[in-house]
């Protein structure tokens, strides 16, 4: 049995349950973007909030979840000029009403990326598909309109990656360039971390792990919605469609089961 730690989506269609690690990987994600803006790391040579008299950098954020919602605290609360994308209406709303005056919100789709990523600054990878891949919503053609020294950091680049040129790396090496554009593509972006990452994580887990412990596998999964759908994988067979078809497996129900 594989089990692991995944979002929930509630049955009025609310958010899901926040992902402890994305809450860090989303934060992160402004902290390094920030760091690879300077020039001696081959940024454009901003700071993000600006100064009196000097404008702040832009910020493109693409995904309204738990990544993009706290990259945009992250990057708001610096200053910066933020923009998040989303293609779910209600979620921008709730956005909207939340976040600062210096974070707007549009609906997501090709022409509107096309057109902001122009002139942003830093660009913010943070569409995740639980299980499954994340669709490319950055493409290579697209690099060759920002300007030079511009950042991205794709968050979903263990799920695949949003931004076609994306490629893992490594904390040791965590850059490269591709048409005079920063790449950050670190995989495991919390393991920089590890102090926090692992309370946040561990505050989360536990009633999961101790409810596991008392019930054995299988009856705590038909008690909690949470941790069936965590199930990936039983007796050799996989039971999430999103990695079945993400592998190209065969997918069988988990209520065979349980």
């Amino acid at each position: 049995m594989c089990l692991a730690y995944e979002t929930v989506e509630r049955a009025d269609g609310s958010l899901p349950l926040l992902i402890p690690m994305s809450e860090v990987a989303g934060r992160m994600a402004v902290q390094e973007g920030a760091k690879y803006l300077e020039k001696p790391l081959k940024g454009r040579g901003i700071l993000l909030g600006g100064v009196p008299g000097v404008k702040p950098a832009k910020v493109l954020i693409l995904g309204g979840g738990v990544v993009g919602t706290n990259a945009a605290k992250i990057a708001a609360g610096m200053g910066a000029d933020v923009t998040i994308l989303d293609v779910n209406i209600n979620r921008l709303r709730y956005l909207d009403d939340v976040m600062p005056k210096n974070v707007r919100t549009m609906v997501s789709n090709e022409y509107v990326i096309r057109e902001l990523v122009r002139d942003a600054d830093l660009i913010i990878g943070g569409v995740l598909i639980p299980g499954a891949k994340a669709p490319k919503l950055i493409t290579r053609d697209m690099l060759k309109t920002m300007r030079p020294g511009t950042v991205l950091v794709d968050v979903a680049v263990d799920q695949g990656g949003c931004i076609e040129t994306c490629t893992p790396t490594t904390h040791e090496n965590p850059t490269f360039i591709i048409d005079d554009v920063v790449h950050y593509c670190v995989a495991n972006m919390p393991g920089a971390v590890p102090y926090t990452s692992t309370l946040a994580l561990t505050n989360a887990t536990l009633p999961y792990a101790i409810k596991l412990a008392n019930m054995g596998w299988r009856k705590a999964c038909q008690e909690s919605a949470e941790l069936r759908l965590g199930l990936n994988v039983v007796f050799g067979e996989v039971v999430y469609k999103g990695v079945a078809d993400a592998f190209n497996l065969p997918y069988t129900d988990v209520k065979k089961f349980l």
